[in-house]
């Protein structure tokens, strides 16, 4: 299973005393794959939890834990439908990987930041934040970790790209 080339992943430690068994990467995404200095267009955590026995809330053994973070222009952050907008694309992201959203939860955060004082030379900013989890149904985990890379390349603004395509690298 291959990600898109903007997505860099670091396997990092799990989360403690959630489950007995547990896994997580970081991601950025970055304007251009080859530059290692260039702009982050967004930023996330992937985890997964596992528990042979099952737990209720989870209705299953596996259970899915993602963050996405973008910074957004003040415009499309202004969008009041921008919370239910960042959902959708939770779920078309699933959806194109060929999964449910089984037991699926979450939250979209929208912080505006504006600056005062000796730092109102400062643009606004504003910073959305996706939080899901949900149920895999069995353990073929490859589908959900591909559904949480369109999720980070969504909401950093990339286009979507067809099965089998290679982004071209941007012109300077």
């Amino acid at each position: 299973m291959q990600l898109r080339p903007e997505i860099r992943l670091e396997e990092v430690p799990g989360p403690a005393r959630i489950a007995p068994w547990t896994a997580a990467l970081t991601a950025e995404v970055r304007a251009s794959r080859r530059d290692p200095d260039a702009v982050e267009l967004a930023s996330g955590r992937f985890v997964v939890l596992h528990d042979p026995e099952g737990q209720e809330a989870w209705h299953g053994t596996f259970r899915l834990v993602t963050l996405v973070r973008a910074t957004l222009e003040p415009e499309v952050g202004a969008d009041p439908m921008l919370a239910e907008v960042a959902w959708s694309w939770f779920a078309d992201a699933l959806a194109s990987a060929g999964l449910d959203a089984h037991a699926a939860g979450g939250t979209v955060t929208r912080v505006l930041s504006q600056s005062f004082g000796a730092l109102d030379e400062r643009p606004e900013q504003v910073e959305l934040e996706v939080r899901a989890s949900w149920t895999a149904r069995d353990e073929d985990l490859g589908p959900h970790l591909r559904a949480w890379g369109t999720l980070l390349c969504t909401t950093a603004g990339l286009p979507p790209l067809p099965a089998g395509v290679v982004p071209l690298p941007r012109r300077r």
